[in-house]
């Protein structure tokens, strides 16, 4: 009985091995291609003027700023914090393809999630 017990986990282990390995397989061959999405945003840490000065930086050197200035969609909140994101997130998604980066003096922080709200939309270009 005990051996018999011992061959069914034997032949049972050689199923699930293969199984779990061509599943991994499967989920990596289909996600070589897939890429994350990537937003940069101000890092909480950044001082006021470190904000400021990233952000006109950015503003002059390819992000589009115009969702930012008085009352357009991304106005609201009006705070640096949050308008340094738009720009931070514009200049890096019009320039990534260019070599730049989302770092802006250690002002900027990379996120996964989209920092979109209301009707203030963040671009993502893959």
């Amino acid at each position: 009985m005990l051996m018999a017990s011992k061959s069914f986990n034997c032949r049972s282990m050689l199923v699930k091995i293969p199984l779990a390995l061509i599943f991994f397989l499967s989920i990596w061959i289909q996600g070589s291609d897939a890429q994350f999405e990537d937003y940069c945003i101000a890092d909480n840490q950044a001082s006021e003027d470190e904000l400021v000065n990233a952000m006109r930086w950015a503003c002059s050197n390819g992000a589009d700023c115009s969702a930012i200035q008085d009352y357009q969609n991304c106005y609201f909140p009006n705070t640096t914090k949050d308008h340094a994101s738009y720009a931070f997130n514009s200049y890096y998604q019009n320039m990534k393809h260019s070599g730049a980066s989302c770092y802006f003096t250690a002002a900027a922080i990379l996120t996964g999630l989209d920092p979109s709200h209301d009707s203030c939309k963040f671009v993502y270009i893959p």
